[in-house]
């Protein structure tokens, strides 16, 4: 299964099915594009997305168990003695918020809290998986933190066409339009083609280096980890635990605050 074994190799039929999908990935253009750039060796890393269907199940379980727990209103307000799903959830949920609100303000990250939340949620939740021997982390691959990137992407661009219209939300693209003597226009108009030609690139850019930035470092994370649990299998790896965990940390910090980031400038209103 790709360039490390996995627990998903032991289920029957899984590799035949990997290989067909193995053959249809790679008589796709954006695969031989991808290979160009070195993000692809043209194989469908089928592991990956069976970890990601398993996140998701537990994302959905945690989800459940959270709700049967708060049906009743004085169950929900006192909180439960010992760390438990509902303890972890909710402490993850208050930080995640309590992040949101310093950035974009109380009454966006009620908004978005369900977007940025699940988002965090997928996100270190995949990147914990790395540090089970075993398993694939989802983050590691270059397809899954695309989809991810583009969910926010295409969720900036929709909310600030939202909330400005389309005329005036692509009218910061041009830069501050001002106004003066007909002989300076050729100037104005040279400087705000320059300034959307920046913004589109800088535009462009935010999903890919939110990608690249996510899957580079779990991939070498997962890499380093790997290399010392099969040189050091009882204690020695620890330290590199410990340092791995506080990567799955930051990593799902650093998405989820430029992609709160991103959406608050889309939304934003300019001060007169």
């Amino acid at each position: 299964m790709g360039e490390h074994s996995t627990w998903w190799a032991f289920i029957p039929g899984l590799s035949r099915l990997e290989g067909k999908l193995t053959a249809l990935w790679s008589a796709t253009s954006f695969d031989h594009a991808m290979a160009q750039l070195g993000f692809s060796d043209g194989r469908v890393e089928l592991a990956h997305v069976m970890t990601s269907l398993l996140v998701f199940a537990i994302l959905v379980l945690g989800a459940w168990v959270l709700r049967s727990k708060t049906r009743n209103m004085q169950a929900a307000i006192v909180p439960e003695e010992r760390l438990s799903v509902r303890n972890f959830l909710e402490l993850f949920v208050e930080a995640t918020y309590g992040i949101m609100k310093d950035i974009m303000g109380e009454k966006a990250a009620k908004y978005f809290l369900p977007l940025i939340g699940t988002a965090a949620l997928f996100i270190f939740l995949s990147n914990c998986f790395g540090l089970i021997p075993g398993f694939a982390p989802p983050t590691s691959n270059f397809n899954t933190t695309v989809a991810c990137s583009l969910v926010i992407f295409f969720t900036t661009h929709i909310y600030g066409i939202r909330e400005h219209g389309v005329l005036k939300y692509f009218k910061h693209f041009l830069g501050p339009v001002t106004s003066g003597p007909w002989w300076i226009w050729p100037g104005i108009l040279a400087l705000m083609a320059l300034m959307l030609v920046v913004e589109i690139i800088s535009h462009l850019a935010r999903p890919l280096s939110l990608s690249v930035r996510l899957a580079a470092n779990l991939t070498a994370d997962h890499t380093v980890v790997g290399g010392f649990y099969k040189l050091f299998e009882l204690f020695a790896p620890i330290p590199i635990m410990m340092l791995g965990v506080i990567v799955c940390i930051v990593q799902t910090l650093v998405f989820c605050i430029l992609s709160t980031v991103y959406i608050s400038m889309a939304i934003a209103h300019e001060e007169h």
